[in-house]
């Protein structure tokens, strides 16, 4: 699956998107050594909905998922993670507000330490 890692997908149709998906899961599949109906049954759903997804056919994005967990494969949905930038005005704001040393303790809450 390497060897076309570098083609520029917005270029794909959506078919050949979901080919592309479908031939990632039956390359795993395989790679574990698992038939359609062993993976199928590991995933939850019939043996018909796994070979539509590796044929390439429209399948839900739970079913491609319930797939992927199986084959131990849920790490490339990390390209979906959103992580919002913290600017550097604010990263310095944060660091400013770090504690820097411990402060004197109270002595009420001493008192109820002795207890």
């Amino acid at each position: 699956m390497n060897e076309i890692s570098y083609i520029n997908r917005a270029s794909m149709s959506d078919k050949a998107l979901i080919e592309q998906i479908g031939a990632f899961v039956k390359h795993h599949r395989l790679r574990l050594n698992k038939t359609q109906d062993v993976l199928a049954e590991e995933a939850g759903i019939s043996r018909s909905t796994l070979s539509l997804l590796e044929r390439g056919e429209t399948v839900t994005v739970l079913t491609l998922i319930q797939v992927l967990r199986v084959l131990d494969q849920l790490h490339v949905l990390d390209v979906f993670r959103v992580e919002e930038p913290v600017s550097p005005i604010a990263l310095a704001k944060l660091q400013k507000e770090k504690r820097k040393r411990a402060g004197k303790q109270d002595p009420q809450v001493q008192e109820w330490d002795e207890w």
